[in-house]
């Protein structure tokens, strides 16, 4: 694999996108009402077309000159949305329109005639659009500007870009934006393809004879319709994240900003709809920062009610400071909008996630092995040859890989120190981790290892001999944050160091996976020099998994953040499998994970099977119930498989051939996710040909009516037959079911389409905390 460079955060985007270009992803340019459309790059090629040049637009007249007209419209086309843009003589591109795909004989001269230049009462003479691709200040609406910058002298404050040139290729467009006085040059690439998800990079160099100070730069700006105004937030925090509140916005704006480098608090994607939208019907929006550092999205009314979303990194004073001919690259931005509701959006983001984002050992993905990971069953009281035995049972139980977690290296017997050595404590391995290893190799499982390389104890060797590798402000007191200190892996001294460590024990320990830990925010993280680092970290970061995943390429990396500090799609592509939660509890992880898949495929979200009580909440549920709700994601176990009863160890082990025999689906399929009801969630998954479906019913709390209401599976084919099962280890429990319900556990019903999805059917009542997996099979 090849490492993007530790500057472009946004390289191997660039080089995904082009993958899904294919015959409906089209880019068209239509002046005076005529149509020029390239021929679309063929679906099967590898590598994308060259894009050509189209003729210089004429030199910008500068604003008063009242040459306003458009001169050309600009659109692209995915497989079921449309991305229109106007090309006028000044300025860069305006977004006209982001919605459903419209017809491909649109009348360019009648969208220009509807578009015409306005002066409202007591605005600007010289009309601007409202939304370009890149808003800045000087744009007469004064509105969250997406560039802030300026020279040492304070000036070169304001940017009035003017397009010097249109790039097109079968699915994307390239504009290049040149503002001579400010000495400012921008490249924006957007790209819409099959999976309907828009993808915005952006580039800003400074082009003039003094540094440039950029305090912000976004990733990503979208026009939503008036009637959008309904946001739905992903607020949080550790052990409570993806936790969805809705935010009306009638008047001003909307700013959410995430400044600590974890996302617990704000996930860095966001939601929008009208007031009708629903899971399944009415039109939705989604954006997503694939960022893993400080974000910030901001969404505003603008003049005519209409509404900009924007999305981009935050910035800390003095992070960005181009030289003269020096430039930064935006991460990457993603957006995608349905007619089908936020289900809708959900497919989406899972297909394009798929398609452009994951990048598997061998280049495709194998069946994701069942775990166990060792943290809750043994936390820090680690003993050799318990864990052995641990491995025993585990591969008895049908695991694939075994995971030792935290504990295992230095002086690590509790959380206040040893954290930053790593080398094997000999107390416990007195011949290293290769003799566990082996065994667990034995069995034909693979071997996980835990780090937090980011991070250290002030108790610690690795504190001791280098102080200076802290992220803090000479001068001031130390800031921890649960005993630790964040090292600077944005020193070339301090990344060799850990990637030498690390790469010698993946090969000498036979390390086939690596859960990657980050269990602090970062408060006042200064280098050496004073600055801020906070981008810089997020940088460096990649850069070290890309270099792990060179001298490794089967190596898996999981990125894990307390929780779901870093299940963004920055992480995503360049680690395997994200951490959703720390919390475990069965009721929070069926809410967690039900947001969570509106932005990740599950098959990259660890979803285990935990102990009962749990530790977190002291919630006692039943095995069945926490097995139907983890083994929809990247099933693991957290727990020690030496102290399960013998009949629960059995039902897990049936649990597990469960979940390996409908992997296939759950972790490839299109995501269905039933409309909101108030005390029973049901989501599932069906195949790409609506031949196979498979749901989860699960049951928060008491129906608020004296029977739980028909239930509605999503997703089915109309008019197909479908067998409809509840697969085996489950059983009938509760209410004495009536003759077809006990059908359900034996041969199954048959059922159509429209009854299942329209009409509905009746399971056998359950108890809060209790669920039902549902198997529907064509006949």
């Amino acid at each position: 694999m090849t490492s993007p460079s530790s500057n472009d955060p946004t390289r191997l985007s660039r080089r995904t996108t082009w993958k899904m270009m294919g015959v409906a992803g089209m880019t068209s340019l239509i002046g005076n009402a005529s149509a020029q459309t390239p021929a679309a790059r063929p679906a099967e090629a590898t590598t994308p077309t060259p894009p050509f040049q189209r003729p210089e637009i004429p030199p910008m007249e500068r604003a008063g000159s009242g040459a306003s007209s458009p001169t050309r419209l600009l659109r692209l086309d995915g497989t079921a949305t449309t991305l229109l843009l106007i090309a006028r003589r000044t300025g860069l591109p305006e977004i006209a329109y982001w919605g459903t795909r419209l017809p491909q004989t649109l009348d360019a001269e009648a969208v220009f005639a509807l578009r015409a230049p306005d002066t409202p009462n007591n605005g600007p003479d010289n009309w601007r659009p409202l939304i370009t691709v890149l808003d800045t200040i000087g744009q007469w609406n004064f509105d969250l500007p997406g560039l802030l910058a300026d020279r040492p002298d304070g000036t070169g404050w304001t940017a009035d870009f003017q397009t010097k040139s249109l790039e097109t290729s079968p699915g994307a467009l390239t504009v290049h934006g040149l503002d001579e006085i400010s000495g400012l040059e921008v490249e924006i690439i957007i790209t819409l393809g099959l999976e309907d998800v828009l993808c915005t990079r952006q580039t800003l160099t400074n082009r003039g004879t003094t540094p440039l100070n950029v305090q912000r730069f976004i990733s990503g700006n979208y026009l939503l319709p008036e009637n959008a105004g309904e946001f739905r937030v992903a607020h949080g925090s550790w052990a409570r994240e993806f936790d969805f509140q809705p935010v009306s916005l009638t008047q001003g704006g909307l700013v959410i900003e995430s400044r600590r480098n974890r996302s617990h608090d704000h996930y860095p994607a966001i939601l929008a709809g009208t007031s009708s939208t629903s899971q399944n019907s009415g039109m939705a929006y989604a954006a997503h920062l694939g960022w893993s550092g400080s974000h910030r999205i901001a969404a505003e009314r603008m003049e005519d009610g209409r509404l900009r979303l924007s999305v981009g990194e935050y910035l800390y004073p003095g992070e960005v400071i181009l030289a003269p001919g020096e430039t930064l690259t935006a991460p990457p931005a993603y957006a995608t909008c349905s007619s089908e509701g936020y289900a809708g959006c959900a497919r989406a983001f899972q297909a394009y996630a798929r398609s452009s984002i994951i990048r598997w050992p061998g280049g495709q993905m194998k069946p994701r092995p069942v775990l166990l990971n060792s943290w809750e069953g043994n936390y820090f009281d680690l003993d050799e040859r318990r864990l052995m035995r641990e491995a025993d049972a585990a591969a008895e139980l049908g695991v694939e890989r075994f995971v030792l977690d935290d504990g295992w290296f230095g002086s690590r017997r509790d959380d206040t120190k040893g954290l930053g050595d790593w080398f094997a404590a000999l107390a416990i391995f007195p011949n290293g981790l290769r003799p566990l290893s082996d065994h667990v190799h034995a069995h034909g499982m693979q071997f996980g290892l835990w780090y937090e390389p980011e991070m250290a104890n002030p108790n610690s060797d690795l504190y001791r001999q280098h102080p200076d590798w802290a992220l803090h402000v000479r001068g001031r007191p130390m800031l921890t944050s649960r005993q630790q200190i964040v090292i600077d892996i944005g020193r070339k001294d301090v990344s060799d160091y850990l990637f030498a460590a690390i790469s010698t024990q993946i090969t000498d320990w036979r390390i086939d996976y690596i859960k990657w830990d980050f269990n602090r925010d970062l408060i006042e993280a200064a280098d050496a020099q004073g600055r801020a680092a906070y981008r810089k970290q997020v940088l460096a970061l990649y850069a070290l998994w890309d270099r792990l995943h060179e001298a490794h390429p089967e190596l898996e990396i999981e990125s894990c953040a307390s929780g779901g500090g870093r299940a963004d799609w920055g992480a995503l592509a360049h680690t395997q499998r994200i951490w959703l939660s720390d919390n475990t509890s069965a009721p929070s992880r069926l809410r967690i994970q039900n947001a969570g898949w509106h932005f990740v495929p599950p098959e990259v979200t660890g979803c285990h099977i935990s102990h009962s009580p749990n530790w977190m909440d002291g919630l006692s549920t039943t095995l069945d119930y926490r097995a139907a709700i983890a083994i929809f994601g990247h099933l693991g176990v957290e727990l020690d498989p030496l102290m399960l009863p013998a009949d629960e160890s059995r039902r897990l082990k049936a649990w597990i051939a469960l979940h390996k025999r409908l992997r296939p689906v759950l972790h490839s399929g299109n995501a269905q996710f039933a409309d909101d009801e108030p005390a029973r969630i049901i989501r599932g998954v069906t195949s790409r040909d609506a031949s196979t479906g498979i749901y989860l019913v699960a049951q928060e709390n008491w129906p608020p009516s004296r029977l739980p209401a028909p239930v509605r599976l999503p997703g089915l084919a109309r008019e197909r037959l479908y067998r409809i099962t509840v697969p085996a280890p489950q059983t009938i429990g509760g209410h004495r079911p009536s003759d077809a319900q006990q059908k359900l556990f034996g041969d199954g019903l048959v059922l159509s389409g429209t009854m299942m999805s329209d009409i509905g059917f009746y399971l056998p009542a359950l108890q809060p905390q209790s669920a039902l997996v549902l198997e529907c099979r064509a006949i």
